[in-house]
Formats: structure tokens, C-alpha cells, sequence
């Protein structure tokens, strides 16, 4: 399998860099923490127009018609630089979710007018960013239903609101691999936020002195951090191999196997987050707590995407299931 990305994705990718290293993205997830998404949405609407949102959706329905690799490489580079939204519910769940239930919504996604959560018991069972979503759902079973917020509830990360809904009116069935599109999302999103946490570490040590000396001279410190490295760059080629398995099976049946390849790099992805973000924090020390440092804003993050649509427990069962034909 060919793991490279095409000249097509590889420059998408620059041009997502490009927008969001000249825009004020930790400064826009203050303040949409703080109840005030207007830069948030004004950001939204900047990468709806470079085709952020088109990218998942059908070229019937006003899209592009772009793979699940296309998606996953578009997620990690928000996860990089950390983008506040729905992101992953709207751009990797919400076309698979709802081509079939409420195709209607499509075109809105495609143009950037949409922003869709979705809750999901007991993977995902609460829906985040509600109360900036346009449209709201909730999966009970292989069931879709419209929703509505019920109350707002706190999470580890400010920046990501989560919301308990209500179900009020029931669209119809969803289709069986629509669950493993949120995971690929949550995986390629927490790759991004990872190699994000190392680049800033590597920069911080390089000029952190103590006792005299730059701090990443020290052997111990570059272990660590070389450890972060080999984590990120097992995690991101099968997040780039479990997306071109979902593309390949979706409309074949092979959803064991999807689920598999999906899960497996799922779990690899979290812990490789995880270990960034636990290195991170340790060579930065204190300061990394601290909300006005722009590093906490990937450790919330990190954390709060950790057990996002499965557990890594609940995915590890998973690809074991699927390995042993439980």
C-alpha cells in the first residue's frame, strides 16, 4: 500500500498551513472558550472557502468528492493548529452520517453555512460544540435522529463545549461505517496535535537554559523527545492506511476489516498524542499548566480527544475481536 500523499494533498496541506499560521488560532479558541465564537466562525468560513468543508461531500450534493485520506490529511493539519469547532463531527462524520438520513443538510456542509455534532452513546455520549452547531443529532443504535441541547456541561478542554441532547424527530437508519469515520477523524486530528506539542518542544528546549546549559543537550531530553518522533511516525501512515481502507470498503461490506485497520490506528494515534503531550509538559514544567501558555491549549486538547469515540480500551477490544473473528 502506497502511504505517500499525492502533489494534490501535499499542497492542500501547505495551503491550510499557510491560512492558519497567518491567522490568530490560540486567540480565537480563548476567546470561542470563553463564549465568543465570532473569530471562530469568521475562521470557519475562511477554510469553508479554501474547501475544508466541500472536501467529504458528494459531488451531487455541491461538493468535492474527496476520499477519506483527502479528509484525514485536511483534520491533521487543524489538529496542528488547533482550530476551535466541531470540525471533526462536521468534515469526517457528518457526510457519511447523513447521505442517507437528512442528505439535505449536504450542500449547507459543502458551502460552510453547516456545522453539525453529533452524540452518539456510548462512544461519543455527548455532543460538542452544540451550542455553535447549526444542525444537532443523536445515533441511538444504527438510529439518527434531529436533537436538540438539553443543558451544557463542562469539559477538560474549555475550547471544546460539549452538550447533553434530546432527540426530537427520527430520520432513518445510518450506515455501518459511519461510526469508524469519527474515529479516523479523532486519530488524524490527534496525529496533527501531537506533532504540534513536539515541534513547540523542540523550539522551547533549544533555548531553555539551566545550570548553564541549553536544556535539550541533555541526553535524557532527547530520548524523550526521539520517542515522541517514532510514536507520531508509526501513528500517521496508519491513519493514512486505515483511510484508504475506509474508502475502499465503504459500499463493500468489509466493515470487520475496516474496523480493524480504523481502531488499530486509533490507538496508536492516542498514544502517541498522549506521550507527546505527557513529554511536553514535563520539559516545559510548570509554565505548560498555565492558560496563557499556547501549549495548554493542545494538552486540553490532547486529553479531551483521549476518549473521544471509543476508549483506546474499547478499540484495543476492538482490533482484537476483529483479529480473532470474536
Amino acid at each position: 500500500m502506497r502511504f505517500a500523499l499525492t502533489d494534490e494533498q501535499r499542497g492542500f496541506a501547505e495551503a491550510l498551513d499557510a491560512l492558519l499560521a497567518a491567522a490568530d488560532v490560540p486567540g480565537a479558541t480563548r476567546r470561542w472558550a470563553d463564549g465568543d465564537p465570532a473569530d471562530g466562525l469568521h475562521l470557519w468560513g475562511r477554510l469553508a472557502d479554501l474547501g475544508v468543508t466541500a472536501l467529504p461531500v458528494a459531488e451531487e450534493h455541491g461538493g468535492l468528492g474527496g476520499t477519506a485520506l483527502d479528509v484525514a490529511v485536511a483534520l491533521e493539519r487543524l489538529g496542528y493548529h488547533g482550530a476551535p469547532g466541531p470540525w471533526i463531527e462536521s468534515v469526517s462524520l457528518a457526510p457519511a452520517l447523513l447521505a442517507g438520513a437528512d442528505p439535505a443538510v449536504l450542500p449547507e456542509l459543502a458551502k460552510g453555512t453547516a456545522r453539525v455534532t453529533c452524540a452518539a452513546p456510548p462512544w461519543a455520549p455527548h455532543a460538542p460544540d452544540a451550542d455553535t452547531a447549526t444542525h444537532c443529532y443523536v445515533v441511538t443504535g444504527r438510529t439518527l435522529a434531529r436533537a436538540r441541547v438539553e443543558r451544557p456541561l463542562r469539559s477538560v478542554d474549555p475550547a471544546r463545549r460539549p452538550a447533553a441532547l434530546t432527540p426530537t424527530e427520527t430520520l432513518g437508519a445510518v450506515g455501518e461505517n459511519v461510526f469508524d469515520s469519527a474515529v479516523l477523524g479523532t486519530a488524524a486530528w490527534l496525529v496533527g496535535a501531537g506533532q504540534r506539542l513536539l515541534d513547540d518542544t523542540v523550539a522551547y528546549v533549544t533555548v531553555r537554559r539551566q545550570f548553564g546549559s541549553v536544556i535539550g543537550e541533555y541526553q535524557a531530553v532527547k530520548h524523550a523527545l526521539a520517542d515522541v518522533r517514532v510514536g507520531l511516525d508509526f501513528a500517521r501512515p496508519l491513519v493514512r492506511g486505515a483511510a484508504n481502507a475506509l474508502s475502499a470498503a465503504r459500499g463493500t461490506g468489509t466493515v470487520r476489516e475496516t474496523s480493524r485497520e480504523v481502531s488499530a490506528a486509533r490507538v496508536l494515534a492516542s498514544g502517541a498524542a498522549h506521550r507527546a503531550a505527557r513529554t511536553a509538559l514535563q520539559l516545559h514544567g510548570a509554565i505548560g499548566y498555565t492558560r496563557e501558555f499556547d501549549l495548554s491549549l493542545w494538552l486540553l486538547r490532547v486529553r479531551a480527544l483521549h476518549g473521544a469515540w471509543g476508549t483506546p480500551a474499547f478499540h484495543r477490544a476492538r482490533v482484537a475481536a476483529a483479529l480473532t473473528g470474536a
